[in-house]
């Protein structure tokens, strides 16, 4: 892949033994939706996101026993773990001591500056990293007022408030920054207007965007749009769904402004009145078939045996479907014609040749 866009200069921070900034690969963030005092199912959940690419992963924080949890779930997975705070400093205190690689932190909910500084204190003993999370939705109420609202300015004052304070009094500077909103416009120039402020790393995310549908529209267009004017060190799609789901989103929209490949990219037709097979369950099989492969490559599934090779001659493997029977492709030229009931079988088949024939395909 090409790359085709300057990266903003931003520092280098460390969550873990992942860097973050600094020219660094963007980072594939999520966030489990288990219980996190159930260890069991949350360490399960984090080895199938680590299986599909997660390389830093965030729990909820909301008692003691969670926070207590971390050091249980720390010991089963491979990525670096970051604990969610909000409001009880001591959490924070307590998640640090257990382990956690991180923490998020939205300091306008956590009362008072000693309170802070007793997190950024334990932080550094830890050699943790810091979010600094602001969020449109608990915007501090001066800046509320002084701006009539949540709006970009009013964010980045925030952060850049927070940051006086954090880095210039207290000395600590493993630290990445969110500006958070619901409203995409608000998220995108919220996260510029701080680009021309701070060479601090960007953790980029919509925050509520939504479902699937509407999630993905919102972040692709947010993140996209500001991925490919070099500004992000770190993402996160936040989707009401499998937060497995949200790592797949962000390694597309990676893909699509030329920063990161993993996987396959699948290519497939919308169909129409020339298509003559059940062409969604197959791309569907597909879909779940390519999230078992890490290595990048471009898979097709075509409706029409006529123009499917030609239309999609640029992918390593395709399958095309027509009355009956089913061709496979490679590269635009048709290796094997089977019947239609066999061309799922048929095409697994051809990739797993195809990866064990180009190794580094």
């Amino acid at each position: 892949m090409t790359m085709r866009i300057k990266r903003r200069p931003t520092r280098t921070i460390y969550v873990g033994d992942v860097p973050v900034g600094g020219g660094h690969p963007v980072v594939v963030q999520s966030m489990t939706n288990t219980d996190t005092r159930d260890v069991s199912a949350t360490v399960a959940q984090i080895r199938r996101l680590e299986d599909v690419g997660c390389e830093i992963i965030r729990v909820a924080v909301l008692d003691e026993e969670a926070a207590r949890a971390i050091g249980q779930i720390k010991q089963e997975i491979r990525i670096p773990l970051i604990a969610d705070i909000h409001f009880d400093w001591r959490l924070a205190i307590a998640a640090l001591r257990a382990g956690a690689d991180g923490l998020r932190i939205n300091p306008g909910n956590i009362k008072g500056l000693e309170n802070v500084r007793k997190i950024i204190q334990a932080a550094k003993e830890r050699g943790a990293a810091v979010r600094v999370g602001v969020n449109a939705g608990s915007l501090e109420k001066d800046l509320y007022r002084k701006y009539g609202g949540a709006t970009p300015e009013a964010l980045v004052e925030s952060a850049l408030r927070h940051l006086d304070f954090i880095v210039g009094e207290l000395g600590f500077e493993n630290l990445k920054v969110s500006l958070k909103s619901s409203d995409v416009w608000t998220t995108i120039e919220a996260y510029r207007l701080f680009a021309e402020k701070s060479d601090f790393p960007l953790h980029l995310g919509v925050t509520e965007a939504g479902g699937l549908i509407a999630g993905t529209v919102k972040s692709a267009f947010a993140l996209g749009l500001l991925l490919s004017e070099g500004i992000g060190d770190t993402i996160r799609v936040s989707l009401t769904r499998d937060p497995e789901e949200e790592v797949h989103v962000a390694y597309e929209i990676l893909r699509a402004v030329g920063l990161r490949e993993r996987g396959p990219e699948i290519i497939s037709c919308p169909t129409c009145g020339r298509c003559e097979i059940e062409l969604f369950p197959i791309a569907e099989e597909v879909e779940r078939f390519a999230r078992g492969i890490s290595r990048p490559l471009k898979l097709a599934v075509m409706g029409c045996v006529v123009n499917g090779p030609g239309e999609a001659k640029e992918a390593d493997v395709g399958l095309a479907g027509g009355k009956g029977v089913g061709i496979i492709f490679r590269r635009g030229k048709i290796v094997k014609k089977v019947p239609e009931e066999e061309i799922l079988p048929a095409f697994f088949e051809e990739v797993r040749r195809f990866l064990k024939e180009n190794p580094e395909a």
